[in-house]
């Protein structure tokens, strides 16, 4: 049996892996010739740039150096005022130029006699300018009267410029050539036979690594026929059990293409999931920042009506320690500085609750019995005197205690007291409206019953099971179901379009959305129930609390 032709193109990758080792000598080698070879090359313009760098440093004229000259002229130029060259500068900086003078004189003049002398055809020290920008750079130079070559760079005319100082206020830049012509041409020579050794070198290299590289070709190329001869003898055998995985991949594929379905279904369900939890965070953010910039507005208007009431105070104070006022008198004036009192004491805690999210509570026990009571006793007179409104609480005796956060409930129970309110002044001012579009006889009674008659809200708690239970009733307006069904989302009011009711202006949509956010952090339920013209029943279940009445609480 004839074996079959090998496909170079599988074996590509082990020959790359067994001919990596001799490449990479290869190139090392060759980047370390070329290293030596730089180096090699640069090794005598450096060590002339030494030298003459040591030669400027180290030579003395006289006593001094030519950096020790540049230091004392940079330190007097500081020293001088913007613009001025003083005597001393003058006569520093012509020593500097007979320095350079002394140091370049002596190449010239013995121009190709001494053998260690370069030539010299230009030094200069050049000072920079002020760092204000008064003036320009200032340079102190000595130039040889020896024609330059007229090809600089094949003539090999250097520049080394540094900084003696070690900061940029001077530099000294000297131009010279290697004068002996013979040390370049032994440079060149060296340099012709290290590239004859290192090419000698590189050719022996690729050569053995060609013999290498041609052994392991043959080695791999042998050692591929055989296995290529025991693949063909199990070729067969791996036919017959192809048919077998078809068949097999056939049925795992139907399977996993129901897996897929059943996968995408159940991601479908996780992003609907997914989307419907970002939906409520997003409306739960954009609660917070409603109920924060509402916070931040009442409080502006809370603190501004407190300082306003500062003055009314003190000059109440002062009327009740005039003298000749009778005991009447005195009297009212105490009552109007208790009542501002109270207004003061009643902003401050405004102040202290609108500055706190209502998802934000701090909870304690409180006696919803009691915060029913003292509710009403607060807006009682007001409700009697200014609104027309009859105000009762009625409740158990012992207290009834709930969890929750003391200024939030007040503002929850306020606020419903408040819609119950408005729902009574546009009772009113419906039967009034409705009065005097009637043109029967009974016109006039209709009228005075109109102007007779009085809102009533009835504030009653009561334990129901493992329930406390707040009702806030009203003889109102009434609600449809359409507003019944609406009236707890935000910026939602009836009032908006209706005229003002005793002076206060329509509502923003505001009061039961806050009321709901509360009730929703405390784990109560609130229930409603209206008709048109029939009045509105609020009704509010709350998770009694546990423990004793002698626990830690609070109820005002």
């Amino acid at each position: 049996m004839s074996l079959p032709t090998p496909v170079p193109r599988q074996s590509i990758w082990k020959y790359t892996e067994g001919l990596l080792p001799v490449a990479i000598v290869w190139i090392v080698l060759v980047g370390w010739l070329a290293a030596l070879l730089y180096d090699r090359a640069n090794w005598s313009e450096q060590a002339d740039e030494a030298e003459m760098r040591e030669w400027l440093d180290e030579a003395r004229n006289f006593r001094k150096t030519l950096p020790e000259l540049v230091r004392e002229y940079a330190d007097l130029r500081a020293e001088e005022p913007d613009g001025m060259e003083s005597l001393r500068l003058m006569e520093k900086r012509k020593e500097i130029e007979d320095h350079m003078a002394g140091l370049a004189e002596p190449t010239r003049t013995y121009l190709n006699q001494l053998p260690s002398f370069p030539v010299i055809f230009k030094m200069e020290v050049v000072f920079a300018a002020p760092s204000d920008g008064s003036s320009d750079d200032q340079r102190i130079a000595w130039e040889s009267p020896l024609p330059r070559p007229r090809q600089e760079r094949e003539s090999g005319i250097r520049v080394l410029e540094y900084r003696p100082l070690g900061d940029s206020r001077a530099t000294i830049r000297c131009e010279y050539q290697v004068h002996a012509f013979n040390k370049l041409q032994r440079r060149e020579e060296e340099r012709r036979r290290i590239s004859l050794v290192a090419g000698a070198v590189l050719v022996a290299a690729t050569v053995l690594a060609g013999l290498f590289v041609f052994r392991f070709l043959q080695r791999e190329r042998v050692r591929e026929l055989l296995q290529l001869a025991t693949k063909a003898e199990a070729e067969h055998h791996q036919r017959e059990l192809l048919e077998i995985r078809v068949r097999q991949q056939d049925a795992e594929r139907a399977r996993d293409e129901l897996d897929r379905k059943l996968l995408e279904q159940k991601l479908d369900a996780a992003d609907l999931e997914h989307r419907a939890s970002e939906a409520e965070k997003t409306a739960l953010e954009m609660k917070s920042q409603l109920y924060a910039s509402i916070g931040i507005m009442a409080g502006s208007y809370a603190h501004n009506i407190k300082n306003l009431l500062v003055r009314p105070n003190d000059l109440l104070a002062r009327c009740i320690e005039v003298n000749g006022l009778n005991r009447e008198q005195t009297g009212m004036l105490t009552e109007v500085r208790d009542t501002l009192g109270t207004v003061t004491e009643r902003l401050q805690q405004i102040l202290r609750t609108i500055r706190r999210d209502p998802t934000n509570a701090e909870m304690t026990r409180v006696d919803l019995n009691a915060l029913a009571r003292e509710t009403a006793a607060t807006w009682g007179d007001m409700a009697r005197e200014k609104w027309k409104l009859t105000v009762t609480a009625d409740g158990p005796a012992e207290p009834l205690w709930v969890r929750g956060d003391l200024s939030h409930l007040q503002q929850a129970i306020e606020n419903l007291l408040f819609n119950a309110r408005d729902a009574t002044f546009e009772m009113r001012n419906h039967l009034r409206e409705a009065a005097r579009q009637d043109q029967t006889p009974n016109r006039k009674q209709r009228l005075i019953d109109a102007a007779g008659w009085r809102g009533r809200v009835d504030l009653s708690t009561a334990l129901v099971g493992d329930h406390a239970v707040l009702e806030v009733r009203d003889n109102g307006i009434g609600m449809t179901d359409e507003v019944r069904e609406n009236c707890l989302r935000t910026h939602f009011t009836t009032k908006r379009d209706n005229a003002l009711y005793e002076g206060y202006s329509a509502g923003m949509g505001l009061g039961l959305s806050f009321v709901a956010v509360v009730l929703e952090h405390h784990g109560a339920k609130l229930d409603i129930e209206s008709r048109p013209e029939k009045g509105a029943l609020f009704r509010v279940h709350f998770p009694v609390a546990g423990g004793s009445g002698s626990d830690q609480s609070t109820s005002s």
